[in-house]
């Protein structure tokens, strides 16, 4: 059981979710400072309005820093332009060719293989096409490393645009949903938000359990969410 709804307090937007857990969490997220309460089904509004003004000095803190996080313009998918895979800045270079296709040449540049005459959305669905086959590959590689660990079954694991998380996990269905962006993450990243996925299938809420687990399986999850909190954002608006 659980229900949400948002109250002001401060100023400030406060998403509140109650559940069936023990304790209450507080967290700000990217990319806009979206504050979230998750609170046991007890917990008065005015119990978590009084423990949000207690932490209100760092919540600001927290918003700051993801204001002031680099962001990467509106892409126009032209030759000189910086884009990111697998934790790595790659410069475009769009080369004529009959045949769309996507290749990186050494360790610096992201070639683009298309027709002159493709528009700039279209060449981004080329490389959007790309960066989810490159993920694909990433994601069933540690799939087979995590599911025998953890001993759990998925029913389905996609990959999609998101706008507001890194990954999803509908624990009714074990239908788990990836965000296209992490193909931009590093490797350990994606792996933090594929074992984060598949842990919620041992424990729906992110309580202690949760973070026991995460803690016994991937014990560097903290220093590997900060790192994925902290890079550089896509031009849209799209938490974790």
């Amino acid at each position: 059981m659980s229900t949400e709804h948002r109250v002001i307090v401060s100023g400030i937007t406060v998403d509140i979710y109650r559940k069936d857990i023990k304790n209450l969490h507080l967290g700000v997220y990217p990319p806009n400072g979206r504050v979230r309460v998750a609170a046991p089904l007890a917990v008065s509004d005015e119990a978590i309005r009084l423990a949000v003004i207690g932490k209100l000095g760092w919540i600001k803190r927290q918003r700051l820093k993801f204001q002031n996080q680099p962001r990467q313009s509106a892409r126009q998918m032209v030759s000189g332009e910086t884009h990111y895979f697998m934790g790595k800045a790659y410069r475009l270079k769009v080369e004529a060719s009959n045949h769309s296709q996507i290749n990186l040449r050494g360790s610096r540049h992201l070639i683009l293989n298309c027709k002159n005459d493709k528009t700039s959305e279209q060449k981004e669905r080329i490389l959007h096409d790309w960066y989810r086959a490159q993920l694909r590959t990433t994601v069933d590689v540690l799939l087979d490393k995590w599911l025998p660990v953890l001993n759990v079954s998925p029913s389905f694991c996609g990959i999609r645009k998101m706008k507001t998380r890194w990954g999803s996990c509908n624990t009714k269905t074990a239908r788990i949903w990836l965000n296209l962006e992490l193909a931009k993450k590093s490797p350990q990243c994606i792996e933090y938000i594929v074992v984060h996925e598949l842990i919620h299938l041992l424990e729906r809420h992110h309580n202690e359990r949760f973070m026991a687990l995460m803690d016994l399986h991937l014990g560097n999850w903290r220093v590997l969410r900060d790192e994925l909190n902290q890079g550089m954002l896509a031009s849209e608006e799209w938490r974790y």
